[in-house]
C-alpha cells in the first residue's frame, strides 16, 4: 500500500491527515478504542462533525475497557457515536480461529458498517476509515485484505504516519489516552486453532485484569492454547508474576471458562503475535497481539 514520506512533527501530521479528510466529506471511523482510531476519530470529528460518524463494535472479543473508553471520549468530545454488533461470533470460520481469523472478523465489521450506513441517509456514499498506521504494514494482517475488499481507507497510512507519530499528536492535543499500551482484540490471545468462544474471551479479560491489579504491570498477555494459559510480561517484569499471582489468575479465568487447567509464566518475555501461527513469508512478523 503506497504512502508518502513520514511527516516529522505533530502539526505536520495533523495537516497531512486533514488534507486527506478534505476529500472525504462523509466518513465513518471504525474506532476500536485504541489510540490510533481514537485520534483519527478525534481529528475527523473536529474537521467536519456533521459529516462524521464514529462506529464502535461491541462483541465478546472487544475489552469492556475499550468500549467504556470510546463511549466516554465520544461523550466528552461530542462525537456522533454508533455502537454496532457485527456477526463474527455467528461465523464458524471465525470461531475455528484459523490463521486468517482477522479477515473474517473485519469482513463482518465492514459489512455491518455498510448496513448501518443504509440507515443514515445523510451519510450516503460515506467512506469507512480505519486507524491502521504505517507500522502495521510490516506485519501479517489479514484484516487489511478485508479492508481492501470493502474500499476502506487508512488515513494514517496514506499520510505516512507511524504509531510514535500518532502518540505525539495525541499528547500534543492533551488526550489522556496518548500512551495507552497496544490492546488488540481478545481473540488475539488464543493460539491459532484454539476455538474462539465468548467464555474464553471473558476468561482472558479477567485474567489480564487480575495480573495488572496484582502486579501493577501495564503490558500483559494471557495466552491460551487448549486448556493451558501462558502469561507473558516484559523481560524485566517476570519476577513480579509469582506463584500466588499465577494461582489467582487461574482461578479468575476458570470462573469464566471452567476448562482452564492452570496458568504459568511463559518461558519467553512478551512478544507481539506470540499466539499467532503465521503463514507470512519468513522474516515477516505475525499479527500484533
Amino acid at each position: 500500500m503506497p504512502h508518502e514520506s513520514r511527516p516529522r512533527g505533530p502539526h505536520e501530521i495533523e495537516h497531512a491527515v486533514r488534507a486527506r479528510l478534505d476529500g472525504l466529506p462523509r466518513r465513518v471511523v471504525a474506532c476500536s478504542g485504541g489510540v490510533d482510531s481514537l485520534l483519527l476519530a478525534d481529528l475527523a470529528h473536529q474537521h467536519c462533525p456533521e459529516g462524521t460518524v464514529i462506529a464502535h463494535s461491541v462483541t465478546p472479543a472487544v475489552p469492556e475497557a475499550a468500549t467504556d473508553r470510546t463511549v466516554r471520549t465520544a461523550s466528552e468530545l461530542g462525537w456522533r457515536l454508533r455502537l454496532v454488533r457485527s456477526a463474527e461470533f455467528a461465523d464458524e470460520r471465525y470461531l475455528a480461529n484459523p490463521v486468517d481469523r482477522c479477515f473474517h472478523c473485519k469482513s463482518h465489521l465492514y459489512d455491518e458498517l455498510g448496513r448501518m450506513l443504509d440507515e443514515l441517509p445523510d451519510l450516503a456514499g460515506a467512506t469507512v476509515l480505519s486507524g491502521a498506521n504505517v507500522d502495521d504494514l510490516g506485519e501479517y494482517r489479514p484484516g487489511l485484505r478485508a479492508a481492501a475488499e470493502h474500499d476502506v481507507r487508512h488515513p494514517w497510512v496514506e499520510a505516512g504516519v507511524t504509531k510514535a507519530g500518532i502518540r505525539a499528536v495525541a499528547r500534543t492535543r492533551g488526550r489522556d489516552w496518548h500512551d495507552l499500551p497496544a490492546a488488540p482484540c481478545l481473540a488475539s490471545r488464543l493460539y491459532t486453532g484454539t476455538a474462539v468462544t465468548p467464555a474464553l474471551m471473558r476468561a482472558v479479560e479477567r485474567g489480564e485484569i487480575a495480573v495488572r491489579e496484582l502486579t501493577g504491570l501495564a503490558v500483559v498477555r494471557c495466552r491460551v492454547r487448549g486448556d493451558q494459559v501462558r502469561i507473558e510480561v516484559g523481560a524485566h517484569d517476570r519476577d513480579r508474576v509469582t506463584a500466588e499471582v499465577l494461582d489467582r489468575v487461574a482461578d479468575a479465568m476458570r470462573a469464566a471458562a471452567p476448562q482452564i487447567e492452570g496458568a504459568a509464566l511463559d518461558d519467553e518475555p512478551y512478544a507481539p503475535g506470540r499466539a499467532f501461527v503465521s503463514l507470512a513469508p519468513p522474516g515477516r512478523p505475525g499479527a500484533t497481539g
